[in-house]
């Protein structure tokens, strides 16, 4: 007889299930060895036949385990296929905004070549904080330069308060300051991005979470 359940329970079954496959595998034992003068074996310490059908039933259990994990685990996936849920940013199966999600989440973690998010964000940051440093730098480097272009002119009539002389370095700072080009607001762009990303992260936990809670699978 088929049976019912929770997408929310059968994958907290699947989840226990790895951990018991994985604890009898570790645990099996299928071989062993026996003096011939003795009748126990040397590590588990009982008869053949008793040691035979012990083995045969641990090597049963983890068989029936995993054929059980196969299934609900396809089940897990076609429900996850043909169940669908609207979000902000469009419909998507639950396969599919599961695999949104986890790409998302992915993004920082260089586990990924898909974390396209961030790779973005980071280049942002990143050239802005390039330009913006390279300019303060040349920018006090006029500045220094500027400074020694006043000392010099003051220096020769230090007692004149005509200020055209001084003009001449006015233009120089004008001429020469580095200004950043930044027409699309790389700072704004950036921000806009990880609010997105985030927003859309929450909005996909929660609506994957409903639907499980919410949708029976049968295997």
């Amino acid at each position: 007889m088929a049976e019912k359940m929770l997408v929310t329970q059968a994958l907290d079954e699947r989840d226990l299930l790895v951990k018991k496959i994985r604890d009898k595998i570790s645990k099996l034992r299928l071989v062993d060895c026996k003096k011939r003068n003795e009748d126990r074996t040397i590590t588990e310490l009982m008869s053949e036949e008793e040691f035979s059908k012990q083995a045969a039933s641990a090597y049963q259990q983890i068989t029936d385990l995993i054929e059980r994990y196969q299934r609900l685990d396809a089940a897990i996936i076609a429900s996850n296929a043909n169940t669908y849920i609207e979000t902000n940013c469009g419909r998507y199966s639950v396969a599919a905004a599961i695999a949104m999600r986890n790409r998302l989440k992915a993004a920082g973690k260089g586990a990924k070549d898909t974390d396209f998010e961030q790779q973005l964000i980071s280049v942002l940051d990143m050239q802005y904080k390039l330009h913006v440093d390279y300019a303060d730098s040349r920018n006090r480097e006029i500045d220094k330069q500027a400074e020694a272009m006043r000392l010099s002119i003051l220096g020769k009539d230090s007692k004149s308060k005509d200020e055209r002389p001084l003009e001449v370095v006015s233009a120089y700072i004008h001429e020469n300051t580095t200004e950043i080009i930044d027409p699309l607001k790389v700072q704004r762009l950036a921000q806009n991005l990880r609010e997105k990303v985030d927003a859309l992260l929450k909005e996909l936990d929660t609506l994957i979470k409903v639907s499980n809670a919410t949708t029976t699978i049968e295997f």
